[in-house]
């Protein structure tokens, strides 16, 4: 399972060490190594919020996620991505942008960096309607029960989440917006409008995407009750879907799957920034970069299939919830980084921490279970005689 899972993953970094190490000498492999590290810890959580969205589809879609899907992690968000960035903020042509970034990497890290308020708050508001849409449902199994009960009453507002998110983007455009620090250089520049536009932009694609694939979803539900309703009251029930081990026999096809996929490539697409960003505190070359995330990525994409094939998020329940809150928290750290720098080890290790923690919550949680069923047994057995 392993070996099946994460064996193109094991590939593809041995193949990319050694082109690292022909072309760039030991140097350059030790800074793709430390990159695809940087990008793991990066993106630990992303892996559990895609397990919790690629366990609705079908076993096509599954595969396109990690075949298709890691060619546009790889090299459309790590490559493609930053080049037309630059080419955007700093109106240069397609062909300028590309020479910029394989010939000057001085600039190029100048004119993505200058981008970063803009890239921040479209991702980071992404990231935020994902976690306050998550905290504010009303849920049946609940991990931190004195914090969500309050918020899954007032998550009843339909809204909310989107006047929250709202009134984040004024306070971050206001308070950090204003006086953005430049590259390389003294003085600040006002970078208000940017981040307002960037962050409405961020608002109104998770508000699109998310709700045609939602869309869609609850519109195959609907068809699926209205089949089971259609049966003979004496018909043999449909086999239940399999947990634990195995994915659901049945997922998601057709046009809900495609507008899941583009929502879960969205996502990666906003947990890729800070990754792109961070990169530049280790290299300016963008083949160094993309080789080095795109081996992350390709781990995480694994990481991704091996959760949900397992049955992970079935077994520990609290995983999605420490998933949600690191994002939760990588969506504040991305507001504050339009003026303020953090280090990429701090927003590594709060999304590790906080998976960690609902990681054991949920082992204690199995324990207390396991402890009430074979206490219950007991007792059965001792009424019955035995």
């Amino acid at each position: 399972m392993l070996l099946k899972t994460f064996g193109w993953s094991f590939a593809i970094t041995a193949a990319g060490l050694a082109l690292a190490g022909i072309l760039w000498g030991w140097q350059g492999l030790a800074v793709v190594a430390i990159l695809s590290i940087l990008e793991i810890s990066l993106s630990f959580d992303n892996a559990v919020i895609n397990a919790g969205i690629l366990r609705k589809m079908n076993p096509f879609w599954q595969k396109m996620f990690l075949t298709f899907g890691i060619l546009i992690a790889v090299f459309g968000m790590r490559l493609v991505f930053p080049v037309v960035i630059v080419a955007i903020t700093a109106k240069l042509g397609p062909i300028e942008a590309v020479k910029v970034a394989l010939q000057d990497h001085e600039r190029y890290e100048q004119l993505v960096t200058s981008a970063h308020p803009a890239i921040a708050a479209f991702g980071g508001m992404f990231l935020l309607m994902i976690f306050l849409d998550f905290i504010f449902e009303d849920r049946d199994i609940k991990w931190l029960a004195w914090l969500e009960k309050p918020l899954a009453r007032l998550g009843k507002l339909e809204t909310l989440s989107i006047v929250v998110s709202l009134v984040v983007l004024l306070i971050a455009a206001t308070t950090f917006a204003g006086s953005v620090p430049v590259h390389g250089g003294e003085g600040t520049v006002d970078k208000t409008a940017t981040v307002l536009l960037a962050g409405i932009g961020g608002l109104v694609t998770y508000l699109i995407v998310g709700g045609i694939s939602g869309f869609f979803e609850d519109r195959l539900e609907e068809d699926e009750d209205g089949e089971e309703s259609d049966e003979p009251a004496d018909a043999t029930p449909a086999a239940p879907a399999k947990k634990g081990g195995n994915a659901a026999v049945v997922g998601l096809a057709g046009k809900a799957a495609f507008f899941m996929f583009l929502y879960l490539e969205v996502i990666d697409a906003s947990f890729s920034f800070d990754g792109v960003i961070g990169a530049f505190a280790i290299t300016n070359d963008i083949f160094e970069m993309a080789l080095g995330l795109g081996i992350g990525a390709m781990y995480i994409r694994s990481l991704t299939v091996f959760l949900v094939r397992k049955g992970t998020l079935d077994d520990y329940v609290y995983l999605e919830h420490g998933a949600h809150y690191a994002i939760g928290a990588l969506a504040v750290i991305l507001l504050v980084t339009i003026k303020h720098e953090i280090n990429e080890v701090i927003t590594g290790l709060i999304g590790v921490v906080l998976i960690g923690v609902a990681f054991w919550s949920s082992v204690v949680r199995n324990r207390r279970s396991a402890a009430v069923e074979d206490g219950a047994g007991s007792k059965a057995e001792v009424s019955s005689g035995v």
